[in-house]
């Protein structure tokens, strides 16, 4: 499959134990899941739940996070589906730069257009968040993409 088709559905009060599980399965943040002012979302293709993920939206920033791929459905360019509906849903309620944390992807991320950022040069909104201040190593790498394209 090179052009994976998926649909994504905000999670729901109902969705959101699938959520929490999900990360911590795969070691990421999942501590704030219910109290974030973040969205979470469910991926799907062919009726098949593919993934999870989550946006902040901090006024003109968002922070993209929580982004994973069910280990069965890895391999086939989910995880850039799932990337690009996300960074849509933020450009959508006016985001026009999202930053993430990531301990174990930053390959992945480059390969989406992000790059590298010293964490100090994020908007202080961003470096707000939980993930940011509490839940994300200061080990972990930070990076940034622009939405304008």
């Amino acid at each position: 499959m090179t052009d994976p088709s998926i649909v994504l559905r905000e999670a729901d009060a109902d969705d959101l134990d699938r959520v929490e599980a999900t990360l911590e399965a795969n070691d990421l943040p999942h501590r704030d899941v219910r109290t974030s002012p973040g969205r979470f979302f469910l991926a799907r293709s062919d009726g098949e739940r593919v993934g999870v993920g989550g946006v902040e939206i901090r006024g003109s920033n968002g922070l993209l996070r929580s982004v994973v791929v069910e280990e069965s459905s890895r391999g086939r360019g989910y995880g850039a589906a799932l990337c690009e509906a996300l960074e849509d849903y933020a450009r959508g309620n006016g985001a026009e730069t999202l930053y993430l944390l990531t301990t174990t992807a930053p390959g992945f991320f480059r390969g989406r257009g992000y790059v590298e950022v010293d964490r100090e040069d994020v908007p202080s909104s961003v470096r707000a968040t939980t993930e940011f201040a509490d839940l994300c190593p200061a080990s972990a790498t930070c990076m940034g993409k622009r939405l304008d394209g």
